[in-house]
């Protein structure tokens, strides 16, 4: 070893004593540094990571190393030095290895002062430091293997020039070996293989966060190989003046079989998935728990199918294996329960007819194009998960993002292939069980609580269906098995103690059918199962189906993964306001759970509900106002997007004020939505129209500009700990109005500030929501009166008081009315079943729920226009990509409220960096130029250090001629 490092020692200080150090590590900084603040347009790509420091690094590393190793050997040989090296008492072994880490040492060195990138990164971002290190260290396996295949070819010839052309050409054809160019020629399984040969493949591999043992191996071997090609080289030269001796040729077959074994191994280890480090935030790559909780909980067997082309578009095509080793994870982890098949429809006619008629999978056209021809290829990249009889179908749209870098320039990643198949999965499971026995996957058992008055005491209508609920529930004792237990009790009766629990306990009092029969009864059902407890709704119609299905729904929500519903309250998509609709919104929300659209004008949401979900609402009547408010005293959740401003998004921005009818009830309980927009100069950029003057004429032109009206929240502007927001990363407001909280006295309840603008924010009243520059040039509107953070999204959990408490039911108004409309009717026209279904709708009961449980919960966005298409759109233009995070937001919401934190945190990982913090021009300009500077300082510092080594080996060198005089 200590020869080894004196001959590296040696030959590093060789490579500073010429211009060739300085000229490798000097065009080495200025390469990266160009590729990545104009090849790559590190701000125009707006995600903080180092990938473009990285992305070019094995085509770079192929010239770089190629000039830096060609004169290792042969300029020994040419002049006339190498008869010196190999006559030394040194085993040539150590000559190679010592010319190898002296070049290998150099590309470190150059690598060592790129670090200031991503320490810069890191003050204007959230940079993941796990990629960073997976590049680093893909970086020097790289470069160790160009480094050996360099010296080996050095050591072939005495003429530099020819050394640097054929480490070039090697090192070429290991890179193109997996470059998308060849592979693209053939189907992905010779792509596969060819990619396994590649060094970029395995390269990129590395670079995205995930140590494998087989990459690592891979470069390794190449090192091995070439070094003993290198030292068979350096032993003929040995060997040159002897006679042919058997033992010379036993060394070569040695180093022949070594060099075999070494590149056997890769095929022994090809199998070997478990050996693996994932070093990225969160564990990107990794099988998550949940996934792994997913598997665990399958009671029939699991089928993933993948149905893929051997010819496909040359974008996707290196995808293909990323999701069919996850496929194959998915198999492992679930220990038999699942089974992988993988399908090419286009080679089995009989599976492409069964794919298209069972899971309604068909092949998509993409038009590919070279220098030579242009075609479409009509293939297959998608995904069935089928669980039972139930399944569901993921195209290449759900399992890929792209993102355009320009006109002709395409990003294309997996989005999150594990959310989407582990979501697949949880729905697949939930509407299998939700056609099932609710009772069988109860883990608990669940008491009925029946608190009824007499039926003497009820309308007919009620009596009636307090019939049918008996004997309905007669029959779910015996399906249960011993998973229900029945109480009815009459608060009426013991003097009236139940009913004054009741009112305590969950805010029950006594009802009345109208006010023409003001007579007061209790119709109330609870279901409770340990310390939950949901309230059994009464359905819209009083009929002995309708009860079944309120009960089963009810009784579903204590079961564990059954589907949620979701009542979705908002503006028709093609209504009056341009933009308005939520069609996105709508979508992605019934990836998790159905989506129900609901009319609130009858004062009662869906009996099945889960969550109701109120987007925008304008002047809402009172009986919608009490459908909200009874839904969240029963222990709903509520999650609602409203403020004082809309703004319709069409040729151009015109805001106006809206009533939402909620003021009042949000006051009451405790939260008061201010009538102004905050403004934040931490905003997101939009194309906005502007309007230049061209040759005296005025243009209209569209130009990215700050827009302060999209407050861009990240960091401190985001809760940490809520689950809504934790993993977010961040989200953009739209026309946002402040929130202030205050909880009524004696309210014990949970607040987590979910969204808060920056420090520089300020409030504004003005409706003019089109910047004008001219006049403000740095902001685009006038920034006036005091400028602090504000709250713009809030969540609230616990016990409510009920703004209708002592109040008269809405209802019991609009009962009275149609029990006389009613009588008009029955005197006009008698038909019959209708009649019945007047009379039962006019049996409902109108009393009011005082309080809610501790289980209720509210999630307040001060926006009208938050998650909505037009603004999605609008957010989307600047990006070149689908701007998804307002959608996340609220899915995260509806899942934290639904309690449902499992896929809330799966959809945190994603394999997408999170964005840079807003730069302006000028700042972006310094930022930029100060890494310039800093890699001139590691240049400087580098030349010091040498100096300062030479000078000592001058002071040295002369006290040992010293000595040696004396």
């Amino acid at each position: 070893m200590a020869d080894i490092l004196r001959i590296a020692r040696k030959e590093f200080r060789g490579f500073f004593a010429s211009p060739a150090a300085w000229l490798f590590i000097g065009a080495f900084l200025a390469v990266t540094l160009f590729v990545v603040f104009w090849v790559e347009t590190f701000f125009a790509r707006n995600i903080a990571d180092i990938r473009p420091l990285f992305r070019w690094m094995p085509v770079l590393l192929i010239f770089l190393v190629a000039a830096l190793t060609m004169r290792s050997w042969s300029e020994e040989r040419r002049a006339g030095t190498l008869e010196s090296l190999l006559t030394a008492p040194v085993p040539a072994l150590h000559l190679v290895l010592g010319k190898f880490v002296a070049a290998l040492a150099l590309v470190a060195l150059a690598l060592l002062l790129t670090l200031p990138l991503p320490v810069t990164v890191t003050l204007i971002g959230p940079l993941d430091w796990g990629p960073v290190i997976g590049g680093y260290v893909a970086t020097l396996f790289l470069a160790a293997a160009y480094v050996s295949i360099g010296v080996a070819m050095s050591a072939r010839t005495d003429n530099p020039i020819v050394a640097l052309i054929l480490t070039v050409v090697v090192c070429g054809i290991f890179y193109l070996a997996g470059s998308g160019t060849l592979t693209g020629l053939f189907g992905y399984r010779v792509g596969h293989l060819l990619a396994l040969v590649g060094t970029g493949t395995r390269f990129e591999s590395i670079e995205r966060g995930v140590l494998d043992l087989r990459d690592l191996y891979y470069y390794a071997s190449i090192v091995a190989v070439f070094l003993l090609l290198n030292l068979y080289t350096v032993l003929r030269l040995r060997w040159e003046g002897e006679a042919k001796q058997p033992r010379n040729t036993g060394v070569a077959w040695v180093l022949a079989l070594a060099a075999a074994n070494f590149v056997a191994a890769n095929l022994w280890l090809a199998p070997v998935t478990w050996a693996r480090a994932d070093i990225t935030r969160g564990h990107l790559y990794t099988l998550s728990a949940v996934s792994r909780h997913e598997l665990a909980h399958l009671s029939e067997p699991l089928v993933i199918i993948g149905y893929f082309s051997a010819h496909t578009h040359p974008l996707l095509a290196p995808l293909v294996p990323q999701v069919k080793n996850l496929l194959e994870e998915y198999a492992v982890a679930s220990h038999g329960r699942a089974r992988v098949e993988f399908i090419d429809p286009t080679t089995d006619r009989t599976a492409a007819d069964e794919a298209a008629a069972k899971y309604g999978v068909k092949p998509v056209p993409f038009r590919t194009a070279n220098r030579y021809q242009s075609a479409v290829v009509n293939s297959y990249f998608d995904v069935v998960v089928a669980y039972g009889d139930q399944f569901e179908h993921l195209g290449f749209q759900d399992l890929v993002e792209v993102k355009a870098r320009g006109e002709r320039d395409l990003d294309v990643a997996l989005r999150n292939p594990e959310y989407e198949i582990t979501r697949s999965i949880h729905k697949v499971v939930e509407q299998y069980r939700a056609g099932g026995d609710p009772f069988a996957h109860l883990d608990q058992p669940v008491s009925f609580h029946g608190y009824l008055s007499a039926d003497d005491h009820l309308p007919p209508a009620l009596a009636k269906l307090h019939g049918e609920l008996t004997a309905l529930l007669d029959g779910d004792v015996k399906r249960s098995g011993g998973k229900l237990k029945v109480e009815f009790q009459d608060p009426d009766a013991g003097g009236g103690k139940l009913a004054q629990d009741l009112k305590r306990r969950y805010g029950f009092g006594a009802q009345i059918a109208s006010l023409a029969d003001p007579r007061p009864f209790w119709f109330y059902m609870v279901l409770t199962r340990g310390d939950e407890t949901v309230q059994v709704p009464l359905p819209d119609t009083l009929d002995e189906s309708a009860l079944k299905r309120s009960l089963d729904a009810a009784i579903r929500r204590l079961a564990p993964g059954y589907l949620k519903t979701v009542a979705l309250v908002a503006p028709p998509a093609y209504g009056p306001s341009p933009g308005m609709g939520y069609t996105r919104l709508t979508t992605a929300l019934s990836q998790n759970a159905r989506v129900v659209p609901t009319d609130l004008s009858k004062g009662v949401v869906p009996a099945d509900a889960d969550l109701l979900l109120v987007m925008a609402p304008d002047k809402l009547a009172d009986k919608a106002r009490f459908a909200i408010d009874q839904f969240l005293m029963r222990g709903g959740s509520v999650v609602l997007a409203t403020a004082p401003f809309a703004v319709d998004v069409g040729q151009s921005l015109t805001a106006h004020k809206v009533d939402s009818g909620l003021g009042a009830w949000l006051k009451h309980l405790g939260l008061t939505i201010g009538d102004s927009m905050v403004l934040d100069t931490r905003d997101a950029a939009l194309p906005i129209p502007v309007e230049t003057e061209l040759g005296g004429m005025p243009v209209r032109e569209i130009r990215m500009l700050p827009y302060p009206q999209f407050p861009d929240l990240r960091g401190a502007s985001l809760d940490p700990t809520s689950p809504i927001t934790e993993n977010l990363g961040q989200v953009t407001m739209n026309w946002a109005s402040p929130i202030s909280v205050d909880p009524p006295k004696g309210s014990v309840r949970k607040v987590a500030n979910l969204l808060t603008s920056s420090p520089a924010s300020w409030t504004s009243t003005s409706l003019d929501v089109v910047p004008d520059f001219r006049k403000y040039p740095d902001t685009g509107f006038e920034v006036s009166g005091p400028r602090g953070p504000h709250l713009l999204a809030v969540a609230l959990e616990g016990s409510f008081d009920s703004y209708y408490a002592g109040k008269p039911s809405p209802l019991a108004a609009a009962g009275s009315a149609d029990s006389s409309a009613k009588k008009k009717d029955d005197a006009a026209d008698t038909a019959g079943s209708d009649a019945k279904k007047n009379e039962a709708a006019a049996a409902l009961p109108a009393g009011v729920i005082d309080k809610s449980p501790p289980s209720a919960k509210l999630v307040v966005i001060a926006s009208n226009a938050f998650a909505s298409d037009g603004t999605i759109d609008l957010a989307s233009a600047g990006l070149g990509t689908l701007y998804s995070k307002p959608l996340d937001f609220v899915q995260n919401a509806v899942d934290w409220s639904l309690e449902d934190p499992s896929l809330l945190a799966l959809r945190g990982r994603t394999q997408f960096a999170r964005t840079l913090d807003p730069l302006s021009e000028e700042g972006e300009r310094i930022w930029e130029y100060a890494n310039y500077a800093l890699a001139a300082i590691g240049l400087l510092i580098v030349w010091l250090w040498r100096r300062s080594v030479a000078k000592s080996d001058i002071r040295r060198y002369q006290r040992v001629s010293e000595e040696a005089r004396a």
